[in-house]
């Protein structure tokens, strides 16, 4: 199974939404900390990971808000807060239109809140 979980997780590293992109490239690259993306944990592939600060960040789309995609994910966030690895989460809608919001929000929860990194603009760049 962890074969084709990191198959899987590869492949998601090559195809990344438009959103994951604009996160990494103008964003959770530019960290001080290792960001991971696309990273396999137990069963589950999630889109970033930092280690330092046992931190998943999740980007979900209009799925994660129907009955079935949040019954799935409440499972995957029990499971990823029981190895103590604490779960963001962020719509694709925020991620388009409040980007900066986003930013600062996960440079407060990594207690990064005193730096500055340049953001790139609102709209995306991928």
């Amino acid at each position: 199974m962890k074969s084709v979980l990191t198959a899987n997780a590869k492949a998601l590293r090559k195809n990344m939404t438009k959103e994951e992109r604009h996160i990494w490239y103008d964003f959770l690259k530019k960290l001080p900390f290792t960001v991971n993306r696309q990273k396999v944990i137990g069963k589950y592939i999630v889109d970033f990971y930092c280690s330092q600060t046992k931190t998943v960040i999740e980007l979900d789309g209009s799925q994660h808000y129907e009955t079935e995609g949040a019954e799935s994910d409440m499972l995957r966030d029990e499971y990823l807060n029981g190895l103590g690895i604490r779960v963001l989460r962020y719509s694709n809608y925020d991620v388009n239109k409040n980007f900066s919001g986003v930013c600062t929000d996960i440079l407060e929860k990594f207690g990064l809140e005193n730096i500055s990194l340049p953001l790139d603009g609102e709209g995306g760049t991928a």
